[in-house]
């Protein structure tokens, strides 16, 4: 449930407003907030009404206001900083040949699991393939799924390039996995509509984030597309019979850095 500091509640009404649920309520003007009779059965567990309160009074059951760290607003990025920041993103495919140390991809995963999820259900399930000698046995397998679309749908292979792909491979001129050391993989329920979206977001701020730590990374499309529709591939690295691949990433330490900002297409805009 709730929990309310009379002596700091102001009773401004914020964390009703803010409430995505609206589970909160002030029965009399000039009461305190109140849960609704459903409350703990819609509430979304986001934490908005602890982390919007100006005073610190709100706390919930398995939240408090000392848990949640104050937003340091001197780290607030300008907008000229925040657009360099996303414009400078750049999906890294050459990495060096050094591993990451295990606490910088947990950090990667902490941070993305604040992205936003549908009805904050937090759907994800991540596994990390840290061994790079683990890594390259899996993109032998992708190849060998490449060769069985070749053989069972050639027409579709060829519009996905696959044949050029599968010959630079045995040509060691490409690899899928980009020779990355470690690879990430989500996977969720399957019953659940919003994954690939909850995923995108997530796996987005992995690749945001990554800059910071000195990290690159790339989506493995080749990776989840074979995942789902390739047996052996899906022995390899086994998941709950009950969940699906929505994802992957390739990580690693880039091996050179980007000097400038290419230009992108116009936008699109229809005003309305």
């Amino acid at each position: 449930m709730i929990s309310v500091d009379k002596e700091k509640c102001n009773r401004d009404g914020i964390c009703i407003a803010e409430c995505p649920a609206q589970v909160l309520e002030i029965i009399k003007e000039g009461d305190f907030p109140t849960p609704t009779v459903d409350f703990n059965a819609i509430c979304l567990k986001c934490g908005h009404c602890v982390a919007v309160c100006p005073t610190g009074a709100f706390s919930l059951e398995w939240l408090s206001s000392e848990e949640c760290p104050p937003i340091r607003r001197n780290l607030d990025l300008t907008p000229e900083q925040a657009e360099q920041f996303l414009r400078s993103r750049r999906s890294i495919r050459i990495f060096k040949d050094e591993p990451v140390p295990r606490e910088k991809l947990e950090k990667l995963i902490q941070v993305a699991c604040h992205a936003p999820s549908a009805k904050n259900y937090q759907p994800w399930h991540w596994i990390v393939v840290e061994n790079p000698a683990q890594v390259a046995k899996l993109d032998d397998m992708i190849v060998d799924w490449m060769k069985y679309r070749i053989k069972s749908e050639p027409e579709l292979a060829e519009r996905l390039k696959l044949p050029r792909i599968v010959k630079l491979w045995e040509g060691g001129l490409y690899k899928t996995l980009r020779n990355a050391p470690h690879l990430f993989i989500v996977h969720v329920e399957s019953d659940w509509a919003y994954g690939v979206e909850d995923t995108a977001l997530a796996l987005s701020y992995v690749e945001l984030f990554a800059g910071t730590l000195g990290l690159g990374a790339t989506w493995s499309g080749y990776f989840y597309s074979a995942y789902n529709n390739y047996a052996p591939l899906a022995e390899a690295v086994p998941i709950p019979e009950n969940h699906k691949v929505v994802g992957a990433m390739m990580i690693g330490k880039p091996k050179f850095k980007y000097q400038r900002l290419p230009k992108r297409n116009e936008p699109r805009i229809e005003w309305r």
